[in-house]
Protein backbone atom coordinates (compact mmCIF):
# COMPACT_ATOMS: atom_id res chain seq x y z
CA UNK A 1 0.00 0.00 0.00
CA UNK A 2 2.96 2.41 1.19
CA UNK A 3 4.76 1.77 -2.15
CA UNK A 4 1.31 2.73 -4.35
CA UNK A 5 1.22 5.62 -2.37
CA UNK A 6 4.27 6.98 -3.16
CA UNK A 7 3.68 5.74 -6.61
CA UNK A 8 1.14 8.20 -7.12
CA UNK A 9 2.76 10.78 -5.38
CA UNK A 10 5.80 10.59 -7.83
CA UNK A 11 2.87 10.73 -10.30
CA UNK A 12 1.27 14.11 -8.98
CA UNK A 13 5.00 15.85 -9.29
CA UNK A 14 6.19 14.89 -12.09
CA UNK A 15 2.64 16.31 -13.51
CA UNK A 16 2.60 19.42 -11.41
CA UNK A 17 6.07 19.49 -13.10
CA UNK A 18 4.83 20.01 -16.14
CA UNK A 19 2.03 21.84 -15.84
CA UNK A 20 4.50 24.36 -14.38
CA UNK A 21 6.68 23.93 -17.85
CA UNK A 22 3.68 24.91 -19.79
CA UNK A 23 3.15 28.53 -17.67
CA UNK A 24 6.81 28.60 -17.77
CA UNK A 25 7.42 28.00 -21.55
CA UNK A 26 4.76 30.88 -22.17
CA UNK A 27 6.24 33.01 -20.21
CA UNK A 28 9.26 32.87 -21.71
CA UNK A 29 7.87 33.38 -25.49
CA UNK A 30 7.21 36.74 -24.01
CA UNK A 31 10.53 37.51 -22.81
CA UNK A 32 11.80 36.99 -26.03
CA UNK A 33 9.68 38.92 -28.02
CA UNK A 34 11.14 42.02 -26.37
CA UNK A 35 14.37 40.62 -25.71
CA UNK A 36 15.66 40.31 -29.73
CA UNK A 37 14.47 44.41 -30.27
CA UNK A 38 16.14 45.41 -27.24
CA UNK A 39 19.39 43.73 -28.45
CA UNK A 40 18.61 45.54 -32.24
CA UNK A 41 19.03 48.78 -29.54
CA UNK A 42 22.44 47.39 -27.97
CA UNK A 43 23.84 46.51 -31.57
CA UNK A 44 22.82 50.11 -32.30
CA UNK A 45 24.47 51.67 -29.19
CA UNK A 46 27.57 48.73 -29.74
CA UNK A 47 28.29 50.80 -33.57
CA UNK A 48 27.88 54.23 -32.11
CA UNK A 49 30.75 52.96 -29.19
CA UNK A 50 32.70 52.32 -32.68
CA UNK A 51 32.70 48.16 -31.39
CA UNK A 52 33.35 45.42 -34.22
CA UNK A 53 30.69 42.97 -34.56
CA UNK A 54 33.16 40.18 -32.75
CA UNK A 55 33.30 42.68 -29.88
CA UNK A 56 29.16 42.74 -29.66
CA UNK A 57 29.00 39.28 -30.31
CA UNK A 58 31.68 38.77 -27.47
CA UNK A 59 29.42 41.03 -24.92
CA UNK A 60 26.01 39.12 -25.61
CA UNK A 61 27.94 36.07 -25.21
CA UNK A 62 30.68 36.64 -22.50
CA UNK A 63 29.04 39.13 -20.19
CA UNK A 64 25.01 38.43 -21.03
CA UNK A 65 23.71 41.21 -18.78
CA UNK A 66 22.13 43.98 -20.87
CA UNK A 67 21.99 46.62 -18.07
CA UNK A 68 26.00 46.89 -17.48
CA UNK A 69 26.63 46.28 -21.68
CA UNK A 70 24.46 49.48 -22.23
CA UNK A 71 26.33 51.46 -19.70
CA UNK A 72 29.34 50.22 -20.60
CA UNK A 73 28.61 50.97 -24.49
CA UNK A 74 28.08 54.57 -23.13
CA UNK A 75 31.41 55.29 -21.35
CA UNK A 76 33.04 53.67 -23.69
CA UNK A 77 32.09 56.19 -26.74
CA UNK A 78 32.21 59.16 -23.90
CA UNK A 79 35.79 58.05 -24.12
CA UNK A 80 35.91 56.83 -19.90
CA UNK A 81 38.76 55.14 -18.40
CA UNK A 82 38.59 51.12 -18.19
CA UNK A 83 38.66 51.57 -14.33
CA UNK A 84 35.34 53.79 -14.34
CA UNK A 85 33.83 51.54 -16.96
CA UNK A 86 34.76 47.98 -14.60
CA UNK A 87 33.34 49.67 -11.46
CA UNK A 88 29.98 50.84 -13.08
CA UNK A 89 29.48 47.47 -14.59
CA UNK A 90 30.57 45.57 -11.17
CA UNK A 91 27.80 48.33 -9.29
CA UNK A 92 25.25 47.53 -11.92
CA UNK A 93 25.34 43.70 -11.82
CA UNK A 94 25.41 43.42 -8.08
CA UNK A 95 21.91 42.52 -7.78
CA UNK A 96 23.29 39.05 -9.03
CA UNK A 97 24.53 38.66 -5.28
CA UNK A 98 21.03 38.65 -4.41
CA UNK A 99 19.56 36.39 -7.43
CA UNK A 100 21.86 33.87 -6.60
CA UNK A 101 21.04 34.07 -2.81
CA UNK A 102 17.32 33.68 -3.46
CA UNK A 103 18.05 30.42 -6.14
CA UNK A 104 20.80 28.67 -3.59
CA UNK A 105 17.99 26.92 -1.67
CA UNK A 106 17.17 25.30 -4.86
CA UNK A 107 20.16 24.52 -6.27
CA UNK A 108 22.38 23.20 -2.94
CA UNK A 109 21.99 19.85 -4.36
CA UNK A 110 23.87 20.22 -7.80
CA UNK A 111 27.33 20.14 -8.37
CA UNK A 112 29.57 23.11 -8.30
CA UNK A 113 30.48 23.22 -12.28
CA UNK A 114 26.75 23.03 -12.61
CA UNK A 115 25.99 25.83 -10.71
CA UNK A 116 28.66 28.20 -12.02
CA UNK A 117 27.97 27.57 -15.72
CA UNK A 118 23.94 27.89 -14.25
CA UNK A 119 24.99 31.57 -12.43
CA UNK A 120 26.76 32.79 -15.93
CA UNK A 121 23.37 32.32 -17.59
CA UNK A 122 21.64 34.14 -14.26
CA UNK A 123 19.93 37.14 -15.87
CA UNK A 124 17.51 39.19 -14.64
CA UNK A 125 15.01 38.00 -16.43
CA UNK A 126 16.39 34.29 -16.28
CA UNK A 127 15.74 34.69 -12.07
CA UNK A 128 12.60 35.65 -12.17
CA UNK A 129 11.13 32.51 -14.72
CA UNK A 130 13.12 29.99 -12.84
CA UNK A 131 12.26 31.10 -9.35
CA UNK A 132 8.59 31.59 -9.84
CA UNK A 133 8.76 27.44 -11.50
CA UNK A 134 11.08 26.19 -8.26
CA UNK A 135 8.63 28.01 -6.29
CA UNK A 136 5.45 26.82 -8.16
CA UNK A 137 6.74 22.94 -7.71
CA UNK A 138 8.47 23.33 -4.82
CA UNK A 139 11.94 21.89 -6.08
CA UNK A 140 14.92 22.42 -8.48
CA UNK A 141 13.98 21.94 -12.57
CA UNK A 142 17.13 21.69 -14.64
CA UNK A 143 15.32 21.75 -18.05
CA UNK A 144 12.96 24.73 -16.48
CA UNK A 145 16.28 26.94 -15.68
CA UNK A 146 17.54 26.27 -19.20
CA UNK A 147 14.01 27.16 -20.56
CA UNK A 148 13.99 30.51 -18.56
CA UNK A 149 18.12 30.63 -19.46
CA UNK A 150 17.99 30.13 -23.49
CA UNK A 151 14.60 32.45 -23.82
CA UNK A 152 16.97 35.84 -23.20
CA UNK A 153 20.65 34.55 -24.47
CA UNK A 154 19.55 33.31 -27.98
CA UNK A 155 17.39 36.04 -29.02
CA UNK A 156 19.19 38.80 -27.00
CA UNK A 157 22.51 37.83 -28.75
CA UNK A 158 20.96 37.29 -32.17
CA UNK A 159 19.47 41.09 -31.93
CA UNK A 160 22.37 42.72 -30.52
CA UNK A 161 24.19 40.90 -33.86
CA UNK A 162 21.62 41.92 -36.18
CA UNK A 163 20.91 45.49 -34.65
CA UNK A 164 24.85 46.04 -35.62
CA UNK A 165 25.02 44.65 -38.92
CA UNK A 166 21.53 46.46 -39.61
CA UNK A 167 22.56 49.82 -38.22
CA UNK A 168 25.91 49.88 -40.33
CA UNK A 169 24.30 49.54 -43.02
CA UNK A 170 22.03 53.49 -42.70
CA UNK A 171 22.66 56.62 -41.92
CA UNK A 172 22.23 56.21 -38.11
CA UNK A 173 22.33 60.22 -37.32
CA UNK A 174 19.88 60.88 -39.90
CA UNK A 175 17.29 58.14 -39.33
CA UNK A 176 17.58 59.70 -35.57
CA UNK A 177 18.90 56.54 -34.10
CA UNK A 178 21.54 58.04 -32.79
CA UNK A 179 19.33 58.65 -29.40
CA UNK A 180 18.53 54.69 -29.24
CA UNK A 181 21.53 54.41 -26.04
CA UNK A 182 20.19 57.47 -24.04
CA UNK A 183 15.81 55.98 -24.76
CA UNK A 184 17.15 52.44 -23.78
CA UNK A 185 18.58 53.11 -20.70
CA UNK A 186 15.90 55.42 -20.10
CA UNK A 187 13.65 52.50 -20.82
CA UNK A 188 15.13 50.16 -18.58
CA UNK A 189 15.46 51.96 -15.82
CA UNK A 190 11.52 53.56 -15.57
CA UNK A 191 10.72 49.29 -15.41
CA UNK A 192 12.72 49.12 -12.79
CA UNK A 193 11.00 51.48 -10.50
CA UNK A 194 8.72 49.64 -8.58
CA UNK A 195 8.50 51.05 -5.08
CA UNK A 196 9.39 53.73 -2.85
CA UNK A 197 13.25 53.14 -2.28
CA UNK A 198 13.23 52.57 -6.50
CA UNK A 199 12.13 56.28 -6.64
CA UNK A 200 14.31 57.48 -4.15
CA UNK A 201 17.63 55.40 -5.41
CA UNK A 202 15.93 57.01 -8.83
CA UNK A 203 15.83 60.42 -8.12
CA UNK A 204 19.37 60.52 -5.64
CA UNK A 205 21.46 59.05 -8.43
CA UNK A 206 19.29 61.92 -11.06
CA UNK A 207 20.50 64.40 -8.00
CA UNK A 208 24.65 63.59 -7.67
CA UNK A 209 25.21 62.12 -11.64
CA UNK A 210 24.12 65.21 -13.44
CA UNK A 211 25.70 68.43 -11.35
CA UNK A 212 28.80 66.10 -11.06
CA UNK A 213 28.66 65.21 -14.61
CA UNK A 214 28.32 68.92 -15.88
CA UNK A 215 31.39 69.98 -13.52
CA UNK A 216 34.06 66.85 -14.02
CA UNK A 217 32.32 64.82 -16.84
CA UNK A 218 30.03 62.41 -17.63
CA UNK A 219 32.16 59.02 -16.71
CA UNK A 220 32.87 60.58 -12.80
CA UNK A 221 28.79 61.52 -12.94
CA UNK A 222 27.64 58.44 -13.67
CA UNK A 223 29.97 56.35 -11.05
CA UNK A 224 29.14 58.67 -8.37
CA UNK A 225 25.33 58.36 -8.92
CA UNK A 226 25.39 54.25 -9.32
CA UNK A 227 27.46 54.56 -5.93
CA UNK A 228 25.19 56.92 -4.23
CA UNK A 229 21.42 56.68 -5.76
CA UNK A 230 21.71 52.47 -4.15
CA UNK A 231 22.64 54.22 -0.77
CA UNK A 232 19.33 56.28 -0.94
CA UNK A 233 17.31 53.50 -1.78
CA UNK A 234 18.58 51.38 0.57
CA UNK A 235 18.42 53.65 3.45
CA UNK A 236 14.46 53.86 2.71
CA UNK A 237 11.98 51.92 4.44
CA UNK A 238 9.22 50.17 3.17
CA UNK A 239 5.60 51.17 4.27
CA UNK A 240 5.35 48.42 6.53
CA UNK A 241 8.70 49.20 8.20
CA UNK A 242 12.31 47.70 8.05
CA UNK A 243 14.75 48.40 5.39
CA UNK A 244 16.11 46.11 3.13
CA UNK A 245 18.80 44.65 5.07
CA UNK A 246 15.77 43.80 7.46
CA UNK A 247 13.20 42.42 4.14
CA UNK A 248 16.63 39.91 3.10
CA UNK A 249 16.92 38.86 5.89
CA UNK A 250 12.95 37.32 6.32
CA UNK A 251 13.22 36.36 2.70
CA UNK A 252 16.46 34.62 3.64
CA UNK A 253 14.61 32.83 6.64
CA UNK A 254 11.39 32.17 4.05
CA UNK A 255 14.08 30.79 1.68
CA UNK A 256 15.30 27.62 3.90
CA UNK A 257 11.89 26.07 4.21
CA UNK A 258 12.20 25.55 0.51
CA UNK A 259 15.06 23.01 1.20
CA UNK A 260 12.90 20.33 2.96
CA UNK A 261 11.18 20.76 -0.44
CA UNK A 262 13.27 20.53 -2.72
CA UNK A 263 14.64 17.54 -0.91
CA UNK A 264 10.96 16.24 -1.58
CA UNK A 265 10.84 17.37 -5.03
CA UNK A 266 14.59 15.08 -5.90
CA UNK A 267 12.83 11.82 -3.68
CA UNK A 268 9.82 12.05 -5.87
CA UNK A 269 11.94 11.91 -8.95
CA UNK A 270 11.85 14.86 -10.73
CA UNK A 271 14.66 16.01 -13.29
Amino acid sequence: MSGEMATAEDERAKEAVAVSRRKLIGDAFAIASYAFPIGLVFGLAALQARYSLLDVVTNSVVVLAGGSQFAAAGMVKDGASWLAIAGVTLLVNARHLLYSAATAPYTVARSRRERVVMAHFLTDETFALSLAHFRRIRGFDARGYWIAAMAIFIPWTMGSAVGYVAGGAVDVNRLGLDVAFPAAMAGLSLGMVSGRRDVAAALGAVAVAVPLGLAAGASMGLVAGAVVGPMIGLAMTERGGGTDAGNATRGAEGADSAGPAHERASEAGLP
